[in-house]
């Protein structure tokens, strides 16, 4: 049995005695899994929960306290959204994938609706924001006055970017932020939001480094970091990184004049294709573009570009696949949108197409009614067909596609490719 979970005024959480779980929109499409390691439950404000009266089989509204919902981990996707009703004057909620969660009376734990859909452990919280790492920053900084390190500094410690982390590790992907600019308005963009939007996850870089920063930072990983070793244009912090096309390919040349070693990724939305032609021609040699959406109406409604649209970035993604590079999406999934049977015809229409090496699922980080309001309008709709079913279709869609959520380093592309 699993039981409808509460919060109280001060966020702490229960489970309730007699009312079962529901999920948004009613029947779950697919089993919950019990929560993982370094996954926190999480109070939504202005938000009652909705459950189920056994007896009757009626939804309930609780009264007098908050819904509940879980965030999860790195590697993990969510299937289902936590049921609420959501009172006149509730705030916008912050950025979170807010995912649908219970308490199974069976197990005796907390469950969790998503999908363990990457194992692998380098990006392992328990492996990031170590007691060490604060005096790696101060070590790195000491020896180093390049400014972009102070933005990654406070991308590593304050916001706990993992990428960020990395480079001050010296290990897997490091990051490289290049632009404070951006040629898109996301709804839900992580690093700059409107006055009446909800608080932006963190600030976005002030200013744009120059080719020789980025070099400096970028030359140093791909020297001497071991794993999966890469770096990476596009972080979260910043805007468009090609935008910034010249700048970025002088800084690639500079890199690959001191070393070969190692991947260089760029984080995108694609849309300036011969911009990304511009870097490939130096050295680029992977790339994983953005979108929430394969149907132009609401991508274009989502990301709100400017001077340019759908067909840009579907140009770009083609193009990458043409010209050698290993090409992923980063798909912002969203439960009852993402996995309507249109979205997943023009998602699998277009991996096929253009031939894409890799999906990356990434559950969209945003107040639930926000997105639904953009998608009920544009979505290309259908029944659901769940999350889980949507990759088993990408995974027919195009023979050796890899589906997770994590860039692959060079020797796991071969791999994939045998």
């Amino acid at each position: 049995m699993l039981k409808l979970l509460f919060a109280d005024e001060s966020g702490k959480v229960y489970e309730h005695p007699e009312l079962l779980a529901l999920v948004r929109g009613g029947a779950a499409l697919s089993a919950p899994s019990p929560l993982p390691e370094h996954a926190t439950l999480a109070a939504l404000p202005g938000r009652r929960p909705l459950g189920i009266d056994p007896s009757t089989g009626a939804t309930v509204e609780l009264r007098g306290v908050e819904a509940v919902a879980a965030v999860l981990p790195p590697g993990w996707t969510r299937t289902e959204l936590p049921a609420f009703r959501k009172l006149a004057v509730a705030p916008v909620l912050p950025q979170w994938a807010y995912a649908a969660a219970a308490w199974d009376e069976r197990q005796g734990c907390h469950v969790v609706w998503g999908l363990h859909s990457d194992r692998r452990g380098h990006w392992d919280p328990a492996a990031h924001s170590t007691p060490e790492l604060p005096g790696l920053v101060r070590e790195r900084l000491a020896a180093d006055d390049n400014p972009l390190l102070r933005q990654l500094a406070r991308c590593a410690l304050d916001y706990r970017c993992f990428t960020a982390q990395n480079t001050f590790y010296r290990r897997d992907e490091g990051a490289i932020p290049a632009s404070s600019g951006c040629n898109a308005r996301c709804v839900g963009c992580i690093s700059e939001q409107p006055d009446d939007g909800p608080p932006a996850s963190h600030q976005r870089l002030r200013r744009a480094p120059g080719a020789p920063e980025m070099a400096r930072i970028g030359s140093e990983h791909l020297s001497r970091a071991p794993g999966r070793t890469m770096v990476s244009f596009g972080q979260g912090c910043e805007g468009e990184p090609l935008t910034r096309a010249r700048e970025i390919a002088q800084a690639i040349r500079e890199m690959r004049g001191r070393t070969r070693r190692g991947s260089i990724n760029i984080n995108t939305n694609g849309s300036l294709p011969r911009a990304l032609e511009e870097l490939i021609d130096v050295g680029l040699d992977a790339c994983r573009i953005s979108l929430n959406s394969a149907h132009k109406p609401l991508y274009e409604a989502y990301y709100q570009p400017i001077g340019y649209g759908w067909e840009e970035v579907e140009e770009s993604v083609r193009l990458a696949k043409k010209r050698g590079l290993y090409t992923a999406l980063n798909l912002l999934t969203f439960p009852g949108v993402t996995d309507q049977e249109g979205e997943a015809e023009k998602l699998c229409a277009l991996v096929s197409r253009a031939r894409v090496d890799q999906v990356q699922t990434r559950s969209l980080a945003i107040d639930p009614d926000q997105y639904f309001a953009v998608a009920e309008r544009h979505s290309a709709g259908g029944p659901r067909i769940g999350i889980a079913e949507l990759l088993r279709r990408l995974k027919r869609a195009r023979k050796g596609l890899v589906l997770g959520n994590f860039a692959r380093g060079l020797r796991e592309r071969r791999a994939a490719a045998v």
